[in-house]
């Protein structure tokens, strides 16, 4: 998942599925659509399943993990990881799954230039 906050501050929240983590996407896009945004009431673009790891791995995922690679390895351990990227397309940082986006409001706000003093 890439993390883009608040359309209307310049940020906002981009969701690429993936079934490489324990089947936990086992549908196609359309039933995937129809779960996050109706069960889950997601209110932000919900891009096609992709490949986050091995040779089949999306391009965009290709360039998020070099540029931010991962404690040990680069690979996605688990869905949930996010990339915050700025919006000139740099990768600012990457967070782990179990990193909540509420515990990084201060670097998305410092990375819009919005961070109070």
């Amino acid at each position: 998942m890439l993390i883009n906050w608040k359309k209307k501050s310049g940020l906002e929240i981009l969701a690429f599925p993936c079934n490489q983590f324990l089947g936990q996407e086992p549908g196609n896009n359309e039933e995937i659509q129809q779960t996050v945004c109706t069960r889950f009431k997601a209110e932000f673009p919900i891009f096609d399943k992709v490949d986050v790891n091995g040779k089949n791995t999306a391009p965009l995922y290709k360039y998020l993990k070099a540029e931010k690679g991962g404690l040990l390895i680069d690979a996605i351990k688990w869905n949930f990881t996010k990339f915050l990227v700025s919006p000139d397309g740099k990768v600012s940082q990457r967070y782990s799954p179990r990193t909540s986006p509420l515990q990084f409001e201060k670097d998305i706000q410092t990375l819009l230039g919005q961070a109070s003093s």
